[in-house]
């Protein structure tokens, strides 16, 4: 699959990793395509890695990742194009955090609305699929913990996308627990604040999250 990334920093470039090495192709979107650490990641990833701008990297990919700050997804979008995203599943990472007093952030957004929830009103025939931002990048792919894997929590409003992207986070190894639509969000973007609190407190960010049963 053709895998379309929005953002070219730390979590952009592990996902892209991650989707190489199951072999799909993947393209980073950047302001820049041309920055040194990107043409560096194209180079450490082969021939299925290429960068472009927002715009080339919607168009080209059958799946998008946003993987930008939360407070320049829009914006993103924008450049990208929005008919770029028709008819797409779109995996977001994203998390509407304000560092403007400094750390550990605030969410900006939640409770009577969500980032998740805003992008899908922005991108209205696309199929939004909330996942992976509850977790730091050094586990996005195949987590290695004591207690087992952790659990990937997802929400959106498109069955057949949240199967495909569930599929996708089985095969980076994750179980998953699908919480319902897109609203789930509101939820989701406070649970990541639960873990990056954790890790400003314990100066460590080696921990994730599991659904116990019985």
């Amino acid at each position: 699959m053709k895998i379309g990334i929005l953002g070219s920093g730390d979590v952009g470039q592990v996902l892209g990793a991650g989707f190489i090495k199951y072999g799909h192709e993947v393209k980073i979107g950047s302001r820049t395509p041309q920055q040194e650490k990107l043409q560096a990641w194209v180079k450490k990833n082969g021939n299925k890695a290429s960068t472009g701008t927002f715009a080339e990297a919607a168009g080209f990919g059958e799946m998008i990742i946003l993987a930008t700050l939360g407070s320049g997804t829009q914006e993103a979008i924008k450049l990208a194009g929005p008919k770029n995203f028709a008819g797409k599943v779109i995996l977001d990472t994203t998390n509407p955090l304000d560092f403007s007093k400094g750390v550990p952030p605030t969410l900006y957004l939640g409770h009577s609305s969500s980032l998740g929830e805003e992008i899908q009103k922005w991108l209205p025939q696309a199929k939004v699929v909330k996942a992976f931002n509850i977790v730091g990048n050094a586990h996005m792919v195949n987590p290695q913990f004591p207690g087992g894997p952790p659990d990937m929590f997802i929400c959106g409003n498109d069955e057949p996308a949240k199967l495909k992207v569930t599929q996708i986070l089985q095969e980076f190894g994750w179980p998953v627990i699908d919480i319902g639509g897109i609203e789930g969000s509101r939820y989701l973007e406070p649970l990541a604040m639960v873990w990056i609190l954790h890790g400003f407190k314990t100066n460590t960010w080696n921990h994730a999250f599991k659904l116990l049963k019985k």
